[in-house]
């Protein structure tokens, strides 16, 4: 069993009308009873329990915790599928994840998603963060909304963006100024390992690489806050 334990993470997956359940409690402050009226009014049954219990299973709760059959989120869509929903729609977002190991840098990067209206996750189905369950805590629920695609090939999947119209560019801090690419249109940006960086055959396959300016003295921004930087510079030039 998996058991969601920060507020906004059970708050969302309810909001989302996901299926999950019962919500545990074992004391109830004034924010937890506020889910525990959420729950309610959206039908999830409750079963109270002591604190030691509930410790035992969830240790990280803080009162109460909420039952779920994965710590995913939203459920997933196969790439084939999103790209044959998007008919004639000139303008999607995707974000490609290439080996991103750090939870909490996979959940941030879900938070940024889901605030600039990223359309498609698109991960490696091994060795990435996804599962952890810090990811649903970091991302503040936003697991709960972004959709996500898993693929045991992403270099393919880069192949059939590409077949669908879209546009590939990779984060590099060498990469072009993100804001002197039209990043308009059906655009994917591939964001690679916290270490390596986005691996060779996948670079090939961008059509640029972007960068973000940066004048500090460390080497470069974090890969979540570099989503957030990037997601950003492409609503600017989507909102004119």
């Amino acid at each position: 069993m998996t058991f969601l334990t920060g507020f906004h993470a059970i708050e969302e997956r309810i909001k989302s009308g996901q299926s999950c359940g019962p919500l545990l409690v074992a004391k109830a402050g004034p924010r937890a009873k506020e889910i525990v009226t959420l729950a309610v009014n959206n039908k999830i049954r409750l079963e109270r329990t002591g604190t030691f219990e509930l410790d035992g299973i969830a240790p990280d709760n803080k009162g109460i915790a909420l039952q779920v059959e994965d710590e995913s989120g939203k459920a997933d869509i196969s790439l084939e599928n999103f790209i044959a929903g998007l008919g004639d729609r000139k303008d999607s977002l995707v974000m490609i994840l290439d080996e991103i190991t750090d939870p909490h840098n996979y959940g941030a990067i879900l938070r940024s998603c889901d605030q600039f209206a990223v359309d498609l996750v698109v991960s490696r189905n091994r060795r990435n963060a996804k599962q952890a369950p810090i990811v649903s805590q970091t991302s503040a629920g936003a697991v709960s909304w972004v959709a996500q695609a898993e693929t045991p090939n992403l270099v393919r999947a880069m192949e059939d963006l590409k077949e669908a119209g879209f546009w590939i560019y990779g984060a590099d801090m060498d990469g072009e100024p993100v804001y002197k690419l039209d990043l308009s249109g059906r655009t994917a940006l591939v964001l690679g390992s916290e270490g390596g960086g986005i691996s060779r055959l996948m670079r090939e396959k961008c059509d640029g690489m972007v960068g973000i300016p940066s004048y500090g003295k460390i080497d470069s921004l974090n890969v979540s806050v570099a989503a957030g930087v990037l997601l950003y510079e492409v609503r600017r030039q989507r909102a004119k």
